[in-house]
């Protein structure tokens, strides 16, 4: 529990909603001051620690900073991803189901450690290679002393442990974490995750198995536990609804990743028309021969150009026999990645 109570500002009529973050904020710990309407929460805004917005306001007061978290319910869960793109929401709170999480995201409020970076990737297209992108990225902050987790954020990608490590490593996946409720000790998270490259990674099993899905309240106490564990965390997002809806809005940046190719690029500008309003940045794979070249894609998407992932031979092959990690380790994957993450001491 922080030291002082957190002041946090709820903005809604909505009865439900004005008595569940009540019941919530009295479990954090915070002292909570409501708003009915826009009007009303004028001259507390900017004062709270914590802003809460429910899913009965569309628009914000002139010249205020975006809601910290949008309250909503489950049967209105579809518009409420929409809603908070337009408000720019930093969070998205489905009561009553997140209501554990909301309790240990506002407890946390109140700390002067805001925890670890989260930094998401996503393919602009099918095969762009943002799961191959993201092992060499952890695996180079990593190699520069970054305590560093990759969490795979596709369960319909096979499990991104198959291509880390053709070993088998102990420790925890996420079906593991289907029955958590509240909060989750970072150290013991921390230690429970397997390690291959230098870093800690959570996957989805490289199994034919059904497997338990964890809720989204189990997600968000796993990203909250990253964030305690890890100065880095990469979310390989994956390109499903389901990713771009949950995991996708815990990023504090988004690196979108597209092919040096017509078709790439304007799969891309969708993809990024679905983005959280949050920092994004390009990443293009392969120049030369293509007809494209990485300044004009980045121009048209309006993105700054982070980097250029150099066509490697025996990609395909290390992916499969899970031998990527020896690819990271060549001069051109590692110069890539620590320019990408600006890192010290990058690899000339």
């Amino acid at each position: 529990m922080p030291r002082d109570a957190v002041g946090i500002l709820l903005v809604s009529g909505d009865p439900y909603l004005q008595e569940e973050a009540k019941r919530i904020v009295a479990a954090a710990g915070g002292s909570l001051r409501t708003a009915l309407d826009v009007a009303d929460a004028v001259h507390g805004w900017d004062t709270a620690d914590v802003v809460l917005v429910g899913s009965d306001i569309r628009e914000l007061p002139p010249r205020r900073r975006a809601p910290t978290v949008l309250l909503g319910k489950a049967s209105e869960s579809d518009g409420l991803w929409r809603l908070a793109a337009a408000l720019g929401a930093e969070r998205v709170a489905v009561l009553p189901e997140a209501a554990a999480w909301l309790a240990e995201h506002l407890s946390m409020s109140g700390s002067p450690d805001p925890g670890g970076a989260v930094m998401g990737i996503i393919g602009g297209s099918g095969g762009a290679g943002a799961t191959t992108t993201a092992i060499w990225l952890a695996q180079a902050a990593a190699g520069h002393g970054v305590s560093t987790v990759l969490i795979d954020g596709d369960r319909w990608g096979g499990g991104l442990e198959l291509a880390v490590t053709a070993d088998e490593i102990p420790g925890l996946r996420w079906p593991d974490f289907a029955e958590t409720r509240g909060s989750i000790d970072p150290s013991q998270f921390r230690d429970s995750l397997p390690m291959a490259g230098g870093f800690a990674y959570l996957s989805w099993p490289g199994t034919r198995e059904s497997v338990q899905i964890p809720a989204a309240d189990a997600v968000a106490a796993v990203v909250d536990a990253a964030r305690r564990s890890f100065e880095l965390i990469l979310v390989d997002i994956g390109r499903s609804g389901e990713g771009l809806g949950t995991l996708a809005w815990d990023c504090d940046r988004i690196l979108l990743l597209t092919m040096a190719h017509l078709k790439s690029a304007v799969a891309a500008a969708r993809v990024l028309n679905e983005l959280p309003p949050v920092d994004a940045g390009l990443l293009v794979r392969g120049t030369g021969t293509t007809s494209v070249d990485a300044p004009l894609i980045a121009d048209t998407l309006g993105l700054p150009l982070l980097g250029v992932l150099p066509e490697m031979r025996g990609v395909a092959a290390g992916t499969e026999l899970g031998r990527l990690l020896e690819l990271g380790r060549r001069k051109p994957v590692r110069r890539f990645a620590s320019s990408v993450l600006e890192l010290n001491g990058a690899t000339q």
